[in-house]
């Protein structure tokens, strides 16, 4: 199928690319990797009036440690991601999740920013953004403001950036000392979308009790949840095999996802159960 008529312009800077967005209107959008707009352009399920092309602006590229946080720009593509050598301990999850996204083409076009924008209830990055409590920077020809994840995705398909607004920015909240994350999903081939998925963050202290566990689930519902009664019952325990098993119980328990043409419901519990006391069960050994 042939995508809609629309204008097409590159952009040579950020100012310029809010600019263009602004004079064209609530129907423009910003295009860089285009892995998730093009089908949609393709299938007439998008019908933008303008395209403004955003690959040249190298100030929206680049992943950084400050003081311990992290930053990842908009355009850092998922390639990236997946061989970043900065990318262990508290970030691992992200390092994980992006190995993970489509095949390697997709991944050497896919942009950071991007599939936060798309919001796919399926997608990797939403779900690690949940669980290492990302705050994302969206700019606009009248400003920026900063957005919480856990305000951030509105529905499938759907965030409360307004029109002409840009994620140029994810900031990550420096961890505390021997904080750890891992990601796991289930999908029927390699680089299919995922049934279901989960991301773990957890810290533990001198004595092996679990302090500040983080855990956010995938393809359940609209948009990425946390475990909140898993999360409960794993702080101040030490991590053992029990009381994995419980708090991936919990975790399914408090999930209601609704089946498809894919996978039933309960199948769907039945992998965030399998999920989360997978990825607790290797943070329990590479302890």
């Amino acid at each position: 199928m042939k995508p809609p008529p629309f204008a097409y312009r590159r952009a040579s800077s950020l100012e310029e690319a809010l600019r263009l967005a602004a004079e064209a209107g609530e129907d423009a959008k910003f295009i860089a990797g285009g892995q998730s707009l093009m089908p949609l352009l393709a299938l007439r399920l998008s019908r933008p009036s303008h395209l403004v092309d955003i690959n040249r602006l190298q100030e929206l590229g680049g992943v950084h440690q400050e003081n311990g946080a992290l930053r990842v720009g908009a355009l850092v593509r998922h390639a990236t991601l997946e061989r970043s050598p900065d990318l262990d301990g508290p970030w691992q999850a992200l390092r994980e999740a992006a190995a993970l996204i489509g095949h390697y083409p997709i991944r050497l076009r896919g942009t950071f920013g991007g599939s936060l924008a798309h919001a796919d209830p399926a997608a990797e990055l939403p779900v690690v953004s949940t669980a290492l409590q990302a705050t994302f920077i969206a700019r606009s020809a009248s400003g920026e403001r900063e957005i919480p994840v856990s305000e951030f995705f509105a529905g499938p398909l759907m965030t409360v950036l307004e029109p002409g607004e840009l994620v140029v920015e994810a900031r990550f909240p420096a961890p505390s000392p021997g904080t750890r994350s891992v990601f796991e999903e289930f999908s029927p081939r390699a680089g299919d979308f995922a049934f279901a998925a989960a991301a773990v963050v957890l810290a533990a202290d001198d004595g092996g009790r679990v302090r500040n566990a983080h855990i956010a689930l995938g393809g359940v519902a609209a948009i990425p949840v946390r475990a909140h009664e898993a999360e409960a019952a794993l702080e101040g325990e030490v991590l053992t095999g029990s009381a994995a098993q419980e708090a991936a119980r919990l975790a399914a328990a408090g999930c209601d996802p609704s089946g498809d043409a894919h996978a039933s419901g309960a199948f769907r519990k039945e992998l965030v159960a399998t999920l989360v006391g997978r990825a607790l069960s290797r943070l329990r050994e590479e302890r």
